[in-house]
């Protein structure tokens, strides 16, 4: 055996394997997930309108299904480029408000929430129509048979505030205004009642605290930076606090899409005279279906009705 032999017995040479081989799969595996993370991200941002309003066009149901008498309203919206667009609602006049006095009249302006449009709310309107209220139940712009583009935060504001100022036109005060809110339409109704302290009152039913907490309630959502990446925020929970008039707040424990707990969040950060009524076996929608005498009860006697 040779020398060159034996030195290799004794020094055996170890094959070094390049880190080139390993390192480059990772690395290709990480630029994808990044980019994969990134283009979600990206898609939130962009695309969360998409996931906060469902609109839809057709007028399935009116009021006159439930007996009541209703006219339809076209309400213009000024855009900040000088154009117009319509919002389309109905006003449901209460036969006994109709008989008073302009002065002596109690108005509800009613806000929905995200999906359908006012035919889901015909019939709910016809109720808070006959516990003496006149009703102004419209679509925001996107919905229904009112003009406008897809819906945005912005825009749902600028249209509850038109409602509002229709009302004012028709002769009544802000205290004789109920703002009603279901749903996100209860951040809405929020939103517009920290600009009129003056009005008569609010009913928030059903409501979140914001659109960040909302999401962080599925837990896909969890990974990202929500607070970064919402901006169409809906923050009632900072907008309860300078409330001054009186709030109703409802909530059903059996909630499937908004927890109860939220409904209390809000109820504790107001300040103001208010009260929370929580609906036993209750779910998003049905409040005032599953117990309508606590629901109307409540109502009245809150706002001394």
């Amino acid at each position: 055996m040779s020398e060159s032999s034996l030195e290799s017995l004794k020094h055996p040479q170890i094959e070094k394997r390049s880190p080139k081989r390993w390192v480059r799969p990772v690395a290709i595996i990480g630029i994808a997930i990044a980019s994969l993370y990134g283009a979600v991200c990206a898609g939130l941002w962009f695309g969360q309108t998409k996931l906060i309003f469902a609109p839809q066009k057709e007028i399935t149901t009116t009021p006159a299904t439930f007996n009541a008498k209703y006219e339809d309203v076209l309400i213009p919206v000024k855009n900040v480029n000088g154009t117009s667009e319509n919002i389309f609602g109905w006003w449901l006049p209460n036969a006994q408000q109709e008989q008073k006095a302009i002065s002596d009249r109690k108005v509800l302006l009613y806000l929905h929430g995200n999906g359908k449009n006012i035919s889901a709310n015909a019939q709910h309107a016809n109720r808070l129509m006959g516990m003496g209220f006149s009703v102004l139940l419209i679509d925001y712009r996107g919905y229904g048979k009112s003009e406008g583009g897809f819906p945005s935060e912005s825009n749902v504001y600028t249209d509850a505030q038109t409602a509002w100022e229709y009302l004012i036109a028709k002769g009544f005060k802000p205290n004789q205004i109920m703002i009603y809110g279901h749903s996100l339409g209860g951040a809405i109704a929020i939103n517009l009642a920290t600009k009129h302290p003056d009005a008569l009152g609010m009913i928030v039913d059903s409501s979140f605290t914001s659109m960040s907490d909302m999401a962080m309630l599925d837990p896909k959502f969890r990974v990202f930076p929500i607070d970064l990446l919402i901006h169409e925020r809906f923050d009632s929970l900072s907008k309860v606090r300078s409330l001054s008039m009186p709030v109703l707040f409802i909530h059903g424990t059996a909630d499937e899409v908004i927890p109860t707990a939220m409904g209390q969040r809000l109820y504790d950060a107001t300040s103001t005279k208010k009260k929370l009524v929580i609906v036993r076996n209750a779910g998003h929608n049905t409040t005032a279906e599953t117990n309508e005498f606590l629901y109307r009860d409540s109502i009245l006697s809150f706002f001394n009705l």
